[in-house]
């Protein structure tokens, strides 16, 4: 056992390069033995052939030992094995000479030669069409591999991402509060600006984060009757601060009427909530300064619509398809740039909820992006 384990330690791949001979000994040991079977069936067709008058012809038995040299050896081995049949057959029309040989027996041999000819030539055919497959097969096994390994290192880092971040936060909320010190107006701004900065980066790896889990798990919703109204004026409210930042003006419309309605739709709060934000941000960043950002409510009897209309420079239309794609950016005159996540959650958000979510120009300037949801049909007077 001592010695073993020493052979072990001094040799760690002798076992693995054992292993791969003796897989080499069975590769050839196999077509050795098909090699002899296609010897051993050329020898029962052959006593066949010559051992029965010329019109009697067996050449068409030949395909058999064709196709197995060509499902199992080389393709020199198939062209040879084609070539020596196609001999033999025709050399049956004068050996061994006993009878007068006619005109159709030769035509009939001419005619199965070729048959010959054509087995061999679509069987290597076949063979090359089946190798192609199996290396496109094994190309796209090998990206589907890399690209599950992509995602779940991009998931993992993402995921370990969060821990500083939020520390880092923590620690400019200890800053700015005074914990460590008097901190001066001017001290203030920069720390405003740091604190924003990583917000934003938390809130990129978080939504990097749902977006790899929502793909791999599926999306969780709690589903409950809610009111779009009631969310599109809270995410309205936290947007106050960044449309003031960019001098862009929130209103919110309820469509073609002037009073205050209801969307009842049953979804999940937090996650429409979260739509709503993308769809609002996406349309403050690529607003000029001085323009609108409407929220158009649509109520309907089968679905209800929420519109974010901005006055930006649009969309080309070649990129419309693919703007909830994931990672998609465009490369339209548009102003702001972002991870390419938002939209791709949002659309995966709506159609858990069983809606749809599209985006177009607007008749002037800008562009709408817009979503719809299945109507509810609540009463909160009968829940009271």
């Amino acid at each position: 056992m001592v010695l073993l384990k020493k052979f072990n330690g001094y040799f760690p791949d002798f076992w693995s390069q054992m292993l791969q001979l003796q897989h080499v000994f069975h590769s050839q040991n196999w077509h050795l033995r098909t090699f002899w079977l296609v010897v051993g069936l050329f020898a029962v067709v052959l006593s066949l052939e010559f051992s029965t008058p010329p019109d009697y012809v067996f050449g068409y038995l030949y395909i058999g030992p064709i196709l197995l040299a060509s499902a199992h050896l080389s393709r020199k081995t198939t062209f040879q094995t084609t070539l020596i049949a196609c001999v033999l057959t025709l050399m049956n029309v004068w050996l061994p000479g006993i009878e007068t040989v006619k005109a159709p027996t030769i035509a009939s041999r001419f005619i199965a030669t070729l048959a010959l000819v054509v087995t061999g030539v679509l069987s290597d055919r076949n063979r090359l069409y089946q190798q192609t497959v199996l290396q496109q097969q094994a190309k796209l096994e090998a990206q589907e591999t890399l690209a599950n390994i992509r995602e779940d290192f991009a998931s993992a880092l993402t995921h370990d991402l969060k821990t500083p971040l939020l520390g880092a936060i923590e620690t400019l909320k200890a800053f700015q509060n005074g914990s460590f010190g008097s901190v001066e107006p001017s001290q203030q701004r920069v720390l405003a600006t740091m604190m924003r900065s990583h917000k934003t980066t938390l809130q990129m790896v978080e939504t990097l984060l749902d977006v790899y889990r929502n793909d791999n798990e599926g999306l969780q919703l709690n589903l409950a009757p809610i009111d779009l109204v009631e969310i599109a004026e809270e995410v309205k409210a936290t947007m106050t601060d960044l449309a003031a930042s960019r001098r862009v003006h929130l209103s919110l419309h309820h469509g073609a009427s002037d009073f205050r309605q209801f969307l009842w739709v049953k979804g999940d709060t937090l996650q429409l909530q979260r739509v709503m934000a993308n769809l609002l941000t996406n349309a403050i960043n690529h607003s000029p300064r001085g323009e609108r950002v409407e929220v158009i409510l649509e109520p309907g009897s089968s679905h209800q619509t929420v519109k974010v209309t901005d006055s930006g420079a649009g969309i080309k239309s070649n990129e419309l398809p693919h703007l909830f794609e994931r990672f998609y950016q465009g490369q339209s005159d548009r102003q702001a740039k972002g991870s390419g996540l938002g939209l791709y959650l949002s659309r995966q958000i709506v159609e858990a909820h069983g809606g749809t979510i599209w985006a177009e120009n607007r008749q002037a300037t800008g562009a709408t992006f817009a979503f719809r949801l299945p109507t509810f049909p609540y009463n909160p007077s009968h829940s009271a």
